[in-house]
């Protein structure tokens, strides 16, 4: 790659960064604001959360577009080309971290009795470290770390933890409390989307960890899920 393609590709790479670092901003802050809707039992501010969605869908069309445009026009190797193709990969990922999110506050309609499922306290803590794993994840890529990387994948294991600590005590509420079986039931549901963020979020660091060494990280240790 000639020095003016160079520097033309450097232009368009820091775009692309750009992008998906707005995507994970988005996403962070849905689950965030998510989960306060759902403590509050704030209906109007679900709603908007649903609505906002669309602005990720909207930065992973441009990052598609933008990817697709410096695969053709600058034809990039090795480590160049290893991470515009992550970056596609992310983006879609980090969208399908948006719509957890999304369905997050699609069910506090359904939840409105904060003081008879106490395990509803549990919640916010988890939120936040899948939030931090997802914002974490993100900064390794935007920095070609590796080892940031691998460390992301071994924060994960708390919010497995985590989930399989609420499944417990969730189901343990539904016996002992059998008229909140329904909310409970969209806690559970709730518990897993967190779950699922976090997962999303070592599924990137494989991809930033390849994207930056070309080799594929080792295989690891997903911990047991609780319904074993």
């Amino acid at each position: 790659m000639n020095e003016h393609r160079a520097r033309g590709f450097d232009v368009d790479i820091g775009e692309l960064r750009g992008l998906i670092a707005q995507m994970g901003g988005l996403a962070e802050r849905a689950i965030a604001e998510a989960i306060e809707a759902l403590q509050r039992h704030d209906l109007a501010a679900a709603e908007r959360i649903v609505a906002e969605d669309k602005k990720i869908d909207a930065l992973e069309k441009q990052v598609e577009e933008l990817a697709v445009r410096i695969i053709s026009q600058r034809a990039p190797v090795d480590i160049d080309l290893r991470e515009v193709v992550a970056a596609l990969k992310i983006a879609s990922v980090v969208e399908r971290i948006g719509d957890y999110a999304k369905n997050i506050a699609r069910r506090v309609p359904s939840i409105d009795s904060h003081g008879e499922i106490k395990p509803l306290a549990v919640l916010p803590a988890m939120a936040r470290l899948a939030a931090e794993l997802v914002h974490d994840v993100l900064d390794a890529f935007a920095a070609r770390d590796a080892e940031a990387a691998i460390d992301v994948c071994a924060r994960d294991r708390a919010v497995d933890d985590y989930y399989n600590s609420l499944f417990r005590v969730l189901v343990t509420h539904m016996m002992e409390n059998p008229k909140t079986i329904g909310q409970v039931a969209h806690l559970l549901f709730i518990a897993k989307n967190l779950e699922r963020v976090g997962d999303h979020a070592t599924n990137v660091a494989e991809m930033v960890y390849y994207a930056a060494t070309g080799t594929h990280m080792a295989e690891r240790d997903r911990g047991a899920p609780a319904t074993s």
